[in-house]
């Protein structure tokens, strides 16, 4: 088997992305199965990317409750990346 190691944060991304879809058509409604998931693997890149330039700064109080779970502040930014390309999709739509 092939190492891994220098793929595991996209794979972790990937599969966060996965969760934020679900929760970002849960959020917003509409979609689909499919299309959440896919938004929402695009939308753990868009959001990583507005962590990584200071675009998306994130209070230290709302990080506090969510380090508790397994992979939590990677699951936020991704759904907030997800609703980020939701809401653009729907303004570049009409």
């Amino acid at each position: 088997m092939a190492d891994l190691q220098p793929y595991m944060p996209y794979i972790i991304i990937g599969l966060t992305g996965l969760v934020a879809g679900w929760l970002a058509g849960l959020l917003l409604g509409g979609g689909g199965l499919i299309r959440n998931l896919v938004v929402g693997v695009m939308g753990a890149f868009v959001g990583s990317f507005l962590v990584n330039a200071k675009l998306l700064p994130l209070p230290e109080s709302s990080m506090a409750y969510v380090k508790a779970v397994p992979y939590g502040p990677e699951v936020l930014i991704s759904t907030i990346g997800a609703i980020v390309v939701i809401v653009l999709a729907r303004i570049i739509g009409r």
